[in-house]
Parts: structure tokens; C-alpha cells; sequence
């Protein structure tokens, strides 16, 4: 999987700069530790690619067809024991 890129400095330059976190009085210092603690966070999460999506497609048709072919082995099995206890005398 990829993980998300994520620029701290542009952030926390936005948060400086920002009209909404000035007025409402937001020091630098304390944009640039939140920058830095987004980031920390982000940076821990993984995304799904859409190539990771198609490869878990393939796997789970493959998973699929696998399991079709059990289930017809089972019920020939099973068909068969049920074949053989009716021919049996009684």
C-alpha cells in the first residue's frame, strides 16, 4: 500500500498566514506543532492504490473459483455415498 504525502511546512506557512486563525489569534508556534502533529498522523495511514483494489479483485475471483470447485467435489462425494447407501440391500 501507499501513504498519503503531506507537506508540514506548506501547512503550517497556511495556518501562519491563514485570515481565520489570526483573528481568532493562533501563534506561529502553535501552527507549526499542529502541522507537525497532522502529519505524524497521516503519515501512519496507509491507502489502497487502485492497483492494491485490482489485486484483491484477481485474488478473491481466484478464492472464488477454488472454492466452487470444492463445493462440486463435496456434492459429487456426497452424491455418491448417497447412491451407494440406496443400493445397498436391505
Amino acid at each position: 500500500m501507499s501513504t498519503i504525502t503531506f507537506d508540514t511546512l506548506k501547512f503550517a506557512d497556511t495556518l501562519k498566514f491563514a485570515d481565520t486563525l489570526k483573528a481568532a489569534g493562533v501563534p506561529a508556534a502553535q501552527a507549526e506543532a499542529e502541522a507537525r502533529a497532522v502529519a505524524a498522523a497521516i503519515g501512519e495511514v496507509d491507502v489502497a492504490t487502485k492497483r492494491d483494489i485490482d489485486d484483491l479483485r484477481k485474488e478473491i475471483l481466484a478464492m472464488e473459483l477454488r472454492l466452487t470447485i470444492k463445493l462440486g467435489a463435496f456434492v459429487a462425494a456426497v452424491g455418491g455415498v448417497i447412491i451407494a447407501v440406496l443400493r445397498i440391500p436391505h
